[in-house]
C-alpha cells in the first residue's frame, strides 16, 4: 500500500493559522480532489473540523483521543496513525493519502512513499507548520508551475517527491 501525504505549504512550510487555509489557491483544490477522489484520506481531528465534513466521494478516517468523537456513518475514527494505517491495510488498500494536520503529518513523513506537495510561493503568518523535507530522503520528481491570476492568489509549483531507496 502506497502511503501519500498531499500538502499546501508555503515557502516558509506555514499550513494553516487559527485552524483555516492561508490562501485562496482553487486550482490547488482541483489538484486535491483530483489525487484524493475515490481514496481513503487520514486526518487529524482539528483538520477535520476545519474541513467541516466528511469530502465528498472519500472516506474519512479521524484520528483522535477522544474515545466520544463520532463520525457519520461510512466514515472512521482512529486513535492513533498506526490504527489508521491498519484499518487501510486490513481493507486491502492500494492506496492512503494524509492530509494533515502538522502533528499528523510529522508522524507519517518517516512512513510515507510519496509526498504531493503543492509549495506556495509566499511568507503568510501563520501557527502551524509542515515539516522540514529532508532533500537526502526524497528526490522530486516532477514539477508542475501555476502563476497567480484573478482566482489564485499566488504563483505556486506541485511537486511529486518519491522516497529515495534505503
Amino acid at each position: 500500500m502506497k502511503i501519500t501525504i498531499i500538502v499546501a505549504k508555503a515557502t516558509n512550510n506555514v499550513i494553516g493559522k487559527d485552524n483555516h487555509l492561508v490562501w485562496r489557491l482553487p486550482a490547488d483544490l482541483q489538484l486535491f480532489k483530483s489525487h484524493t477522489t475515490g481514496h481513503h484520506i487520514i486526518m487529524g481531528r482539528k483538520t477535520y473540523e476545519s474541513v467541516g465534513r466528511p469530502l465528498p466521494n472519500r472516506t474519512s478516517i479521524v484520528i483522535t483521543n477522544n474515545p466520544e468523537f463520532c463520525v457519520p456513518e461510512g466514515h472512521l475514527v482512529a486513535h492513533s496513525l498506526e490504527e489508521a494505517v491498519q484499518i487501510c491495510i486490513g481493507k486491502k488498500l492500494d492506496q492512503i493519502f494524509i492530509i494533515g494536520g502538522a502533528d499528523i503529518y510529522r508522524q507519517s513523513l518517516p512512513i510515507a512513499d510519496e509526498l504531493l506537495v503543492t509549495e506556495v510561493y509566499a511568507m503568510p503568518d501563520g501557527d502551524v507548520f509542515f515539516p522540514e523535507i529532508d532533500k537526502n530522503e526524497w528526490t522530486n520528481i516532477s514539477t508542475t508551475s501555476f502563476k497567480k491570476d484573478e482566482k489564485n492568489q499566488y504563483d505556486f509549483d506541485f511537486v511529486v517527491y518519491k522516497r529515495n531507496s534505503k
